[in-house]
């Protein structure tokens, strides 16, 4: 069974459903943000700047699995995209629970994003802030949607780990 899971970064097949899941929630974001009027903070922005590396990590290492180049590229992006993704996460969520009544509780009003990219005015209609970080307008299961989101990007990060992992033991290989 590992065997196999180590070798599954060389077929397109995975790096393509890690894309599509990937998309499947940035569109997903979108229909909160238009169809149910919940406006995104900051935080969400960042989130979904994390979920666009791994829908990016998953074209760069579908477009030619077989090469070690694009799958280090593609496993970097996943990294990187979900580490962060779930830290930004953490942080939305220690913000929506922040009870102190002195302490400042809300977020900026406009992303950091580089001078070069000012992706909020690149593309405002999927990356302009319109609500607050501190309000919690939607929950499922008890889970807000940093939650959620949190629990995304613990399984992203999982499965990179395990895929990582098998890979370097019985693939013995990136």
């Amino acid at each position: 069974m590992f065997s196999k899971l180590a070798h599954w970064p060389e077929q397109r097949l995975p790096w393509l459903l890690l894309a599509g899941i990937a998309f499947i929630l940035e569109a997903a974001a979108l229909f909160f943000q238009y169809a149910m009027d919940l406006g995104p903070c900051v935080m969400c922005i960042y989130q979904r700047t994390a979920m666009l590396g791994l829908l990016f990590a998953g074209i760069a290492g579908a477009i030619k699995p077989q090469n070690v180049f694009a799958r280090v590229i593609g496993f970097t992006l996943w990294a990187i995209s979900a580490i962060w993704g779930y830290l930004i996460a953490a942080e939305h969520i220690a913000m929506q629970n922040n009870t102190d009544p002195f302490a400042f509780a809300g977020c900026a009003f406009e992303p950091n994003f580089p001078a070069f990219l000012p992706l909020h005015q690149l593309v405002p209609w999927f990356f302009e802030v319109t609500g607050d970080c501190g309000n919690i307008s939607w929950q499922f299961l008890g889970l807000s949607m940093p939650g959620w989101m949190q629990v995304i990007f613990a399984i992203a990060s999982t499965v990179l780990f395990i895929v990582l992992v098998t890979r370097l033991v019985f693939a013995k290989k990136i």
